[in-house]
């Protein structure tokens, strides 16, 4: 799935655009350390930290893009470093539960 689609999906708003990158999963954490730990390559990471450490985090994770949730808005240096870095954002009035919900099938097959 690429970006767009996850912005048509949510009705979100895109901030900053990443048409090349392929999502394959979605994870949902407000903490940044279980994100570098947990969170694969080709994710979108559902989240309400708008900062610039989390432009980094999704860096070094391989994360494509953001969705930032309850219609946070990414401060400047956020939206310059992910233009740089090919990293998506888009914003959401929705809560993060709603979002994981809605992106749930992204998943791969789960053990349950």
């Amino acid at each position: 799935m690429k970006f767009g689609e996850i912005v048509e999906r949510l009705g979100g708003t895109v901030v900053v655009e990443n048409e090349d990158g392929e999502i394959t999963s979605a994870y949902t954490s407000d903490l940044l350390s279980d994100v570098m730990g947990h969170c694969g390559d080709e994710s979108v990471l559902i989240t309400i930290q708008n900062h610039l450490n989390a432009i980094a985090v999704c860096t070094l994770a391989g994360i494509e893009g953001i969705v930032l949730c309850h219609d946070r808005q990414p401060p400047d240096d956020m939206v310059e470093a992910a233009k740089r870095e090919g990293i998506g954002i888009m914003t959401t009035s929705l809560s993060q539960f709603e979002v994981s919900v809605k992106l749930a099938d992204l998943q791969p097959s789960s053990k349950f």
